[in-house]
């Protein structure tokens, strides 16, 4: 049985949560401020977190930052703004997804199973390594390379990476890189991947003074052998 942690100051939300969460199988717990989530995220044995981002004591993004100084426990995240800038911080920091307030519990549920399917894949899966010129992708210790020089990447910009690298001489357009890397299939402005892209280039193509990624105009973005 999964544990899923429960981070929201929101008494019926929290409520509401842990009922249909219960309904479905899954082990609940609850934290009602920053503190105490960030507390049992890493002292108890926790599958997944929904974590809201207005939290009393540390913030949701804060908390997001510390546990994935320890941990890649899957982390969907909560907000009453549609605010993209809230969106990117919280992927930013590691978070796995992000929904705004209100949502459907269907479309939550969805999430919360796509997460620990991809979490259980994770687990257990063979150390592979992805390599494109000198540049090496590590699946297993989730770290990157160019020769010696290791780059220091965030959570989603190591998953695009990967998910460019294991697609190699393949031209993805952004709404699959969305639907690949962001796990669920994304309405509205796909200006996150340019965004993304960008931080890449930045670390990798401009750093090192090698052309990683190209851009296929009116498509979208390769990486070649």
């Amino acid at each position: 049985m999964s544990k899923i942690l429960i981070v929201e100051d929101e008494i019926k939300i929290a409520r509401f949560l842990e009922l249909e969460l219960k309904h479905e199988g899954y082990d609940v717990i609850i934290a009602g401020d920053g503190r105490t989530g960030l507390e049992k995220a890493l002292n108890e044995k926790i599958d997944l977190i929904i974590l809201d981002i207005m939290l009393p004591g540390i913030s949701g993004i804060e908390v997001c930052r510390r546990i994935r100084q320890e941990s890649m426990v899957p982390i969907i995240m909560l907000t009453a703004k549609d605010d993209v800038t809230d969106k990117v911080a919280g992927l930013d920091m590691g978070a796995d997804d992000y929904m705004t307030k209100p949502f459907a519990i269907e479309e939550l549920l969805a999430r919360i199973r796509v997460a620990l399917n991809r979490k259980n894949y994770m687990s257990d899966k063979k150390v592979e390594t992805l390599q494109v010129g000198d540049l090496k992708l590590n699946l297993s210790s989730r770290t990157v390379f160019y020769k010696e020089d290791e780059i220091i990447l965030t959570k989603k910009e190591f998953e695009l990476l990967e998910h460019l690298m294991k697609n190699r001489n393949v031209v993805l357009t952004r709404e699959q890189l969305l639907n690949n890397v962001w796990d669920y299939e994304y309405f509205g402005d796909t200006n996150v991947v340019d965004v993304y892209i960008r931080y890449l280039r930045q670390k990798i193509d401009e750093k090192y003074g090698i052309h990683l990624i190209s851009t296929v105009r009116g498509v979208g973005y390769i990486i070649k052998d």
